[in-house]
């Protein structure tokens, strides 16, 4: 999760979102080289004293102004075009989890696991722990294993809503009688924190999403203790 000071993005959880890291860095480069140069030429304006009584056209450089902005274009969009794909792709999963928004809580459904379900609600502030964290931690978290593909759908049974995990680089729209799909990969145990990102009505930001990640046996032994309760 983000902490203070902290003017990166989080630490990536997931392939996906190392690209997604990758490509902003990608992209950030490129603005800065822009910016770098147009400053300059800017800055070297005011102290430009030469002048041609005989100047009437510049081929030339109106070619090039306008050719280099379409290449550097292109090296912007054929990754981000890539990026787009690998985040749609679906790879056998492995689990498939069901997220279902409503105001102020999201349920869940392991369908794959004689459909276990439960209700995901933020804790208030009162009933907080020491370690807890202020409209980010919940009571029921969400468990997943690790080193594995997971499938999740998200709707609503409400407005719409938005199931985020910066960690992860997930962001799926859940809208009311629809069902969108999209997969990630952990790669790290431990906690990564999220919230509804759309503006769903009052109090929309606190729908607080907390993945659990833990090795493939701790899931294992999680799911047979929830199906035998």
């Amino acid at each position: 999760m983000s902490t203070w000071a902290n003017l990166g993005l989080q630490d990536s959880a997931s392939p996906l979102m190392e690209q997604l890291i990758f490509f902003h860095d990608h992209a950030l480069l490129i603005l800065v080289m822009i910016t770098v140069l147009v400053g300059y030429l800017m800055f070297m304006l005011f102290f430009n004293s030469y002048i041609n009584r005989f100047l009437l056209h510049g081929q030339l450089i109106e070619m090039i102004w306008t050719i280099l902005p379409a290449i550097i274009l292109l090296f912007i969009a054929l990754p981000s075009l890539r990026l787009l794909y690998l985040l749609d792709e679906i790879n056998e999963p492995s689990v498939t989890l069901k997220s279902i928004g409503h105001q102020w809580y999201w349920s869940y459904e392991y369908s794959d696991f004689n459909n276990i379900e439960f209700d995901s609600y933020m804790i208030p502030t009162n009933e907080l722990t020491n370690d807890g964290f202020r409209l980010l931690d919940v009571d029921n978290r969400v468990i997943l294993p690790m080193n594995s593909q997971i499938r999740i759908l998200v709707t609503a049974a409400d407005v719409i809503h938005s199931w985020t995990i910066p960690a992860l680089g997930v962001k799926v729209d859940g809208p009311p009688g629809r069902l969108n799909q999209t997969n990630f990969f952990i790669n790290r145990p431990g906690l990564f924190y999220g919230q509804c990102s759309e503006i769903c009505g009052a109090n929309h930001s606190f729908m607080p999403i907390v993945i659990e990640s833990v090795p493939v046996n701790y899931f294992i032994k999680w799911i047979s203790n929830n199906m035998n309760s």
